[in-house]
Formats: structure tokens, sequence, C-alpha cells
């Protein structure tokens, strides 16, 4: 398994990370809002993704779109490493092709989702760092637990400082299944909508293909993980009692159905609009990026 495989896929991730940040925290920021509260009865500083990104802006400084970059950037890394380089490695083998030699779903799906295992665990203490620097807020449009972290740092010394090295991991499962769905269905359409392009000769030029595929694929993945994407932001944000418990939720299942009683379905798929405006361009920067990166490598380096 080509090591350069891992660390290409993880740097692809970052390059579109960088890109699709500031989504990022709208989309945080409107899931948190009107936690555990009935549809109407709470204030709603986030009204649209075009007007949160103003609002951010005004309240927070432009920089403020930008919060929770470094945690966000190794989360990137860390979990791409795996599931790009993981997928990568079993389309060499032939594994995720059947036996007409074609790019099976099915099995695409599952190496997505082998790759997205392991990614999301080893990953998961960034994406809660970086789900918590998100959330942070001027006072008059702030939603959602407010933490006290001032970088990624502080906020690992804190977290380690009450509960020890577990408390990086805390809400992980949320994150694994999560991720699991996304890297599925992302990398599984990515590879059979480029497949089918290539095959019906719809699109040809190497750069173009990977940008169409990827846009495709960001489609299907975004309608599969926004009520997994809420949950695994709620669990990572809330705040701890003295015990290390979660002030709101005792864990998924729980977070699922206070949610579903508080706010009804329509909580469940809070920021739908945001993770799907991310979603579509990120999934196209970082196949591309990756897509890139590898002819780039094979160029200098064809052994």
């Amino acid at each position: 398994m080509a090591t350069s495989d891992f660390v290409l896929g993880g740097v692809a991730a970052m390059g579109a990370g960088v890109f699709t940040n500031p989504v990022e925290v709208i989309k945080t920021r409107i899931q948190l809002q009107g936690e555990l509260a009935a549809k109407g009865s709470h204030a709603k500083p986030y009204k649209s993704v075009f007007q949160a990104f103003v609002t951010v802006a005004k309240n927070d400084g432009i920089l403020g779109l930008q919060k929770g970059l470094a945690p966000a950037l190794c989360f990137q890394f860390v979990i791409n490493s795996f599931r790009l380089g993981i997928y990568t490695h079993a389309l060499k083998k032939g594994w995720v092709h059947n036996n007409k030699g074609e790019i099976s779903f099915t099995r695409g799906l599952f190496w997505g989702a082998a790759g997205g295992v392991v990614g999301a665990y080893c990953s998961s203490p960034f994406f809660m760092i970086k789900t918590q620097l998100q959330a942070q807020a001027a006072k008059q449009i702030a939603v959602g637990y407010q933490h006290s972290h001032s970088s990624m740092s502080d906020a690992i010394r804190q977290i380690y400082g009450k509960s020890g090295v577990f408390g990086l991991w805390r809400g992980s499962m949320a994150n694994v299944g999560r991720a699991t769905v996304a890297s599925a269905v992302q990398i599984a359409s990515y590879g059979k909508a480029k497949s089918l392009l290539t095959e019906r000769d719809l699109v040809t030029q190497p750069t173009c293909l990977s940008f169409c595929s990827g846009l495709i694929a960001g489609s299907f993945m975004a309608v599969a993980i926004t009520p997994l994407d809420v949950i695994t932001t709620r669990l990572y944000n809330q705040g701890l009692d003295a015990q290390g418990r979660g002030l709101y939720y005792k864990g998924w299942l729980d977070c699922v159905l206070k949610i579903l009683r508080s706010e009804g379905v329509h909580g469940l798929y809070k920021g739908f609009w945001p993770i799907y405006l991310r979603s579509a361009p990120y999934s196209t920067l970082v196949m591309l990026f990756f897509d890139e990166l590898i002819a780039l490598r094979e160029r200098y380096n064809p052994d």
C-alpha cells in the first residue's frame, strides 16, 4: 500500500478544507440554533445561508468565517488520508471491480465505508474541537453551548485536563457513523459517476471528469448525512457536568429522540443547505486535487 496515497489524500482534503471551512462555520451555527426548542419559539440570528455569512462577518469579523480552521485541516488530513488511501489501494488491487472488470457500486460503498470508519475514529478529537471553536460567537449571535477555548492547543489542554484521553474521543461513535455513510456514499458515487461518464463519452477531459464526478458525489452525500451531521454536532458541542456527563444528551440515540420530541423531524435536517452547498464543491475539490496530485506523482515518479 503506497504511503504517498495516504499523504496525497490528506493534502488534497486540506486544500479543499481551506475553501469550504466558512460554509462549515455557518452549518455548525444553524445546527445549534434553537437546540431542543420548538420551531418558532426561539431567537433565530441565522435565517438563511447568505444572511448567516453577513451576520458572522458583521459580528465576529471576516476572520470569524474561518473559525476552527486549524483543527478542521487536521481533521481533513487524518480522515482523508485513510479513506482515500484505503480506497485507492482497493482500486489498484481490483477489489472494487466486479467479475466483468467494471467498478462495482456496492464494493465501492464497502471500501469507502472501511476507510471512513478508521479515519473518523482517529480524527475524532479534531472534529470535536473544530465544532466547539466554530460555535463560539459574539454574545448577540451565540447559539448552543459556548466553550472557552482560545485555540486548538488550549482546547486539547482543557479537555484532557477535565476528562483525560477518553474525553478527546467523547462522541466518537456518532462521528464514525456519520463519516462511514459520508465516505461510502461520496467515494462509491464518485467512482461510479466517473466510470459512467467515461464509458458513455460524456466527459473525457481528465480535470473536467474529476470535477463533474465530484459534483455528483457531493450531491448524494449531502442528502445522506444531514441527520447524522446534526447529531454529531450536538454531541460534540454540549457541555459537561461535574461528573463529565453531557448536559443535554446521554448518547446518539438519546440525542435523536430528544431532537424529534422537541424540534420534530425538521430538527434533524437543520443545516441541510449549507451542508449541500459545502458538500458538492468540497467533494469536487477533494477529488479534483487528489486526482491531480496522483497525476503529478505519476509524471515525476512513475515507479
